[in-house]
């Protein structure tokens, strides 16, 4: 057996680090494998692990050119002597597909997210290039809902294996509280005995950073941080609106924008309360919940999508209606009343429940059971 994982590009995202970490498993499990992608900073830690990396121009939509990449890839598959591709995304899907007609090599896909239907002509053939292969995973039941709902394929074909925290990185002793400390006051500049709220994700109008800002307006507890922790990815315009928001909350209420972070545990650490406000469209997992979980934090997340899944209201962290800023302002001011039994009660529930459904190992674990299954 030996598994070409093919995508996009290697650019920090979900994505991408689920790549690698079934890379590394593979690797671990002593499975020859390998990674084509059109390259970007995360294939160091490809070379790292020594699993090797072929460029190719996958990011690319252009008809010729995914043509083209499926004689690439069937070329590749033979050379490398590849039994199964694994495709985590449709522009390239549509090349692996090509590719398998050419070289009879069997594939499979994963559905990461829930893709835009319109117009339904177009998209919907487009996309079902995802159900085209031997099997197809989905990284969330709602995913999976989603697929049944919109392509209905047997549903022999569909395979649910929820993406996951690395609960040997994430945990809640992975930071001495002084270098979180020292992290959070001297980095981020927060006032040492100030609770923090942070918010992972970049900054998009569908990850609700509106909403929380507008809930710290209506809040009664006004003397928190908050961190807005992600790019803008050039959406330039939106993040002005952002800090302009901002600036008009209390002069008590400290908030902070930063771009992504090698070092997103250490930010965890310093956190008291993780929020995913995603208002316009769910998240298809939202694997920061599960790590936010993982490392013991209070998680409050929107109640749609993947974090119905990876958390149990009021048991591993809390549930709030989408859109919905009083709800959201009323639950942060409910926390941070808590008694710290009661806190500690779900923190403890949370990573508890995150090692035994949502964690890396289990992930890969299932992958690779797949991958032999199919072999």
């Amino acid at each position: 057996m030996k598994i070409l994982q093919v995508l996009p590009s290697l650019q920090m995202g979900g994505v991408e680090r689920g790549t690698l970490e079934v890379a590394h498993a593979l690797k671990k499990a002593g499975i020859p494998n390998a990674v084509a992608s059109q390259g970007g900073p995360m294939v160091e830690g490809l070379k790292a692990m020594g699993v090797p990396h072929f460029e190719l121009p996958l990011m690319s939509k252009n008809p010729f050119t995914m043509r083209a990449n499926a004689s690439r890839l069937a070329e590749l598959v033979r050379k490398e002597g590849v039994t199964l591709m694994h495709v985590r995304s449709r522009a390239p899907a549509w090349s692996v597909h090509w590719a398998s007609k050419k070289c009879g090599v069997p594939w499979i896909a994963t559905f990461h997210g829930v893709y835009g239907t319109k117009p339904a002509i177009f998209k919907i053939p487009y996309n079902r290039v995802m159900l085209k292969g031997l099997k197809t995973i989905c990284v969330s039941e709602y995913v999976k809902r989603h697929v049944l709902e919109t392509y209905h394929p047997d549903p022999a074909q569909l395979v649910c294996i929820p993406r996951g925290a690395d609960t040997d990185f994430f945990r809640p002793d992975a930071v001495p509280a002084e270098a979180a400390q020292a992290k959070k006051t001297r980095q981020y500049r927060f006032s040492p005995d100030i609770p923090v709220i942070l918010m992972p994700g970049r900054l998009t109008y569908w990850k609700g950073q509106e909403v929380l800002l507008e809930a710290l307006m209506q809040m009664k507890h006004k003397r928190v941080g908050v961190l807005f922790l992600g790019s803008d990815q050039g959406r330039v315009e939106y993040s002005d609106h952002l800090r302009e928001m901002a600036s008009q909350l209390a002069d008590d209420t400290e908030v902070v924008f930063r771009d992504h972070t090698q070092e997103i545990h250490t930010v965890y650490a310093l956190s008291d309360i993780v929020v995913n406000a995603s208002s316009a469209q769910p998240e298809a997992f939202g694997r920061t919940i599960p790590e936010a979980q993982a490392m013991g934090k209070i998680v409050v997340a929107t109640a749609h999508g993947g974090a119905c899944e990876t958390i149990e209201d009021g048991t591993t962290g809390f549930l709030v209606p989408p859109n919905d800023v009083k709800a959201l302002a009323d639950k942060l001011d409910e926390i941070l009343d808590s008694p710290p039994a009661k806190l500690d009660a779900i923190r403890t529930a949370a990573v508890e429940a995150v090692r035994a459904n949502y964690s890396i190992s289990k992930m890969c674990a299932s992958t690779i059971e797949l991958y032999r299954e199919l072999a």
